[in-house]
């Protein structure tokens, strides 16, 4: 199985298991960026962890502070895999893009229809430099 992407933001190639979340989640308070796991009580995948994973986001519940959340993660070692979008958030991008500008090794991030996130559900998925997503060998 393998799905072609748009990508939002270059960075490095990745692999991990898929998490797929349910519902859109809010980075400034809905993750912990000390740890990586999923911070908000009321979120459907509440105590996951998203560090090192392929983490694939429905939406994003708005905060100007997303982009700094996103940053730590990169900077503390517990950001995701990759990052796969169905539309593109420039928020949350920008911490991407920033960490990229400090020399940091920062994740991919892609876009893909919706419609096909639930394909890779609890499978281990490999992000490719040019973006393809594949089932992790």
């Amino acid at each position: 199985m393998s799905a072609a992407t748009e990508i939002l933001v270059p960075g490095k190639a990745g692999e991990g298991e898929a998490l797929v979340l349910t519902a859109p989640i809010s980075f400034w308070g809905g993750v912990d960026p000390r740890s990586g796991r999923i911070a908000d009580v009321r979120h459907p995948q509440h105590g996951e962890v998203i560090s090192g994973r392929v983490l694939f986001l429905p939406g994003t519940i708005g905060s100007s502070s997303a982009s700094a959340v996103l940053l730590e993660l990169v900077r503390n070692g517990r950001a995701p895999a990759a990052l796969v979008l169905h539309e593109p958030d420039a928020i949350l991008l920008l911490g991407l893009i920033v960490a990229r500008e400090m020399g940091w090794e920062a994740p991919m991030a892609v876009r893909l229809g919706r419609d096909v996130f639930d394909t890779f559900r609890g499978i281990s998925v490999n992000v490719a430099e040019d973006g393809a997503l594949t089932v992790a060998a």
